[in-house]
C-alpha cells in the first residue's frame, strides 16, 4: 500500500496545529474559570453589604441598635465665643426741685375786692374829692345788699348808695378825673349824672337840680363842679334835701363813704 506523501505531509502539519489550538483553548477555559471564580467571590460581599444596610435602616425605633458603624471622619468641634457686654450704667440727671417762694399778698389782691372791702374801695381813688363841702351828715347809709325799708314808698329794698344831707343849691363836685358818660332825668331818681373815672370806678349822682354845669361827653377833673343839690328824686322825696351818690368798682357796688373817708 502506497502512502500518500502529500496527505501525510499536510496531515502531520495539521496534527501539530490541532494540538496547539487545543492547548490555547484549555488555557483560555482555565483563565475564564479563574475569572468567574473571583467574580463569584465578590458578588456575595456586595449582596451581603446591601442586606446589612437594609437591616440597619429598617431597625425598629424601639429597639436598641448596637451595630452602628463608627465614622472615620474626625468630629467637628464648634467653639462659640461668648461675648459678655459690659453692664450699662445709665445716669439719670438729678431731678430739679423748685421750691415755690412764700406766698406774698400783694395790694392788687385787695384791689379786686376779695378781702378787706374798705381798703379795696379806696384803692385807685386815694385822692378822691368829697362830692360836697360837708359830708358829715348821712341820712341813709349804704345797705351793702341788705334789705332796708324805704321811708317814702314803705317797701323793703336795698339802698345802693349813701344819702348825704345838704342844702338845695349846694355845689356837687367830681370825685376824681373822668368822663361824663350819661346825663338823664330818671323817673325815680330825678336828674342823674354818671361819671366814669376810667380806672374801674364809676360815680353816679342822683337828685340833682335841673341846672347842670356839664353834659354827656365832657371830661372833668377832680373837684370840678358838675351840678347842684336838688329835690328831683321822687323815690326819696320824704327825706330832707340831700345828695344820693352811688359808686361801683369793676361793676360791684361799694360804700361811697369808704372812698371819701380815705
Amino acid at each position: 500500500m502506497k502512502k500518500n506523501e502529500l496527505t501525510d505531509k499536510y496531515y502531520g502539519k495539521g496534527s501539530k496545529g490541532f494540538y496547539a489550538a487545543l492547548g490555547i483553548s484549555a488555557v483560555m477555559v482555565a483563565a475564564a474559570c479563574l475569572f468567574a471564580h473571583k467574580q463569584g467571590d465578590a458578588i456575595p460581599d456586595i449582596r451581603n453589604s446591601a442586606v446589612k444596610t437594609q437591616i440597619t435602616a429598617e431597625t425598629p425605633v424601639d429597639r436598641r441598635v448596637t451595630n452602628i458603624p463608627k465614622t472615620s471622619s474626625p468630629a467637628i468641634s464648634i467653639t462659640s465665643a461668648i461675648v459678655t457686654a459690659p453692664p450699662v450704667q445709665a445716669t439719670l440727671p438729678a431731678a430739679e426741685i423748685t421750691v415755690d417762694a412764700p406766698f406774698e399778698v400783694e395790694d392788687s389782691f385787695f384791689e379786686q375786692g376779695q378781702a378787706e372791702p374798705a381798703a379795696a374801695e379806696s384803692k385807685g381813688m386815694e385822692n378822691a374829692c368829697a362830692p360836697l363841702s360837708d359830708i358829715s351828715q348821712v341820712i341813709e347809709p349804704f345797705s351793702g345788699g341788705e334789705l332796708v325799708k324805704n321811708a317814702t314808698t314803705g317797701t323793703w329794698q336795698t339802698h345802693n348808695g349813701t344819702d348825704i344831707a345838704a342844702e338845695v343849691g349846694a355845689d356837687v363836685m367830681a370825685a376824681e378825673n373822668g368822663e361824663i358818660t350819661s346825663v338823664s332825668n330818671d323817673p325815680l331818681w330825678g336828674v342823674t349824672v354818671v361819671l366814669d373815672h376810667k380806672n374801674g370806678y364809676i360815680t353816679k349822682y342822683c337828685g340833682l337840680g335841673a341846672d347842670l354845669a356839664v353834659q354827656q361827653g365832657d371830661s372833668v377833673n377832680r373837684g370840678d363842679v358838675i351840678g347842684a343839690v336838688g329835690e328831683t328824686a321822687d323815690i326819696e322825696s320824704t327825706e330832707a334835701p340831700h345828695l344820693h351818690i352811688e359808686i361801683t368798682h369793676n361793676g360791684e357796688l361799694i360804700d361811697p363813704m369808704t372812698v371819701f373817708k380815705a
